[in-house]
């Protein structure tokens, strides 16, 4: 790639030129980022240590905590040390790095998305038969999938974008390295590699899209045949909250992604951005566990023990 290219290194210009604002701004991204890390892994270390939520249910959602760190982790640290420090200068293979691995994991929550709607068809609609269906194997199996094809999807995306030549302008309209950002730099033909992402990203969306959709149409008719309405309530809330997370995120990708470049605003663009680099997966952890009764009691227990041992030491 260093023989491609003349760039050695990238400039972010970042949310704003305001310098007066850079400071809360970082005040703000900052606590975004803490509660991130404080919920996603508070809620994985929560699933672990209570075998209550050793469930099919939750072993998604700790999936989904991971995703949501690891690419927010890929993101808001490059953020915050710019504007902190000022220096805004990324290299060539930390903009790859950043692109590769935040494509992994955000492509990654795509099919876990699609994962999770399968399993609440499951719980939903084949209750007695959840168990069999929803097996370790299977559960395993489709979390597998869904890294790989969060890998896969990364590696076509980073590859087709630094096959080009960037040769005049380095100055990425951008917080990080995100791909429309970047390869509306390059100064080669880009036709072909904008269509490939294109078409890969409409096949991926769609896909996990088409899933979410029938898994959801035998839910929504097995809640209107439900006689109980405890189970009608219990039933809705958790689809409601599902259907709420991915409204927001697939609806951003869709927005960001699924158009040429030429299409874009970069300003709009970077609004978007904020809202799923910092914002869902910071309220991720609340919209899928956090309004849950056994993950609500699975933390008024681990708080009892912790309290209980802070009581026998001191």
């Amino acid at each position: 790639m260093e023989n491609a290219t003349e760039v050695k290194e990238f400039i972010l210009l970042g949310l704003t030129k305001a310098t007066n604002l850079r400071v809360p701004l970082v005040m703000i991204f900052t606590l975004i980022y803490a509660v991130n890390v404080i919920g996603n892994l508070g809620m994985i270390l929560l699933i672990l240590l209570d075998s209550r939520l050793h469930t099919p249910m939750y072993f998604f959602l700790s999936n989904l905590s991971l995703m949501d760190f690891c690419y927010s982790t890929a993101v808001i640290p490059t953020v915050i040390a710019g504007l902190f420090i000022g220096d805004k200068v990324i290299s060539y293979n930390a903009c790859a790095a950043q692109m590769f691995f935040f494509a992994t994991f955000a492509s990654g929550e795509v099919f876990i998305l699609a994962a999770m709607a399968y399993d609440r068809y499951a719980a939903v609609c084949k209750p007695l038969h959840y168990t069999t269906i929803m097996t370790t194997g299977v559960c395993a199996g489709l979390a597998i999938i869904c890294h790989a094809g969060g890998f896969l999807n990364a590696c076509i995306h980073v590859g087709e974008t630094f096959s080009l030549t960037f040769c005049s302008s380095n100055k990425v309209h951008h917080f990080f390295c995100d791909i429309p950002a970047v390869m509306s730099l390059s100064c080669s033909d880009k036709h072909v590699a904008e269509m490939v992402i294109v078409y890969v990203d409409t096949f991926n969306v769609f896909s996990a899209l088409s899933v979410i959709f029938v898994s959801y149409v035998f839910i929504f008719i097995t809640i209107c045949k439900m006689r109980s309405s405890a189970g009608y309530q219990k039933a809705l809330s958790t689809c409601a909250s599902h259907v709420t997370a991915i409204t927001i995120f697939f609806g951003t990708l869709i927005f960001m992604y699924l158009q040429p470049s030429s299409s874009h605003s970069m300003d709009t663009d970077k609004m978007a951005s904020v809202f799923y680099t910092m914002i869902i997966p910071m309220l991720n952890p609340v919209v899928y566990s956090l309004r849950n009764k056994e993950v609500k009691n699975a933390i008024k227990k681990l708080g009892e023990k912790i309290k209980l041992s802070l009581g026998l030491r001191f």
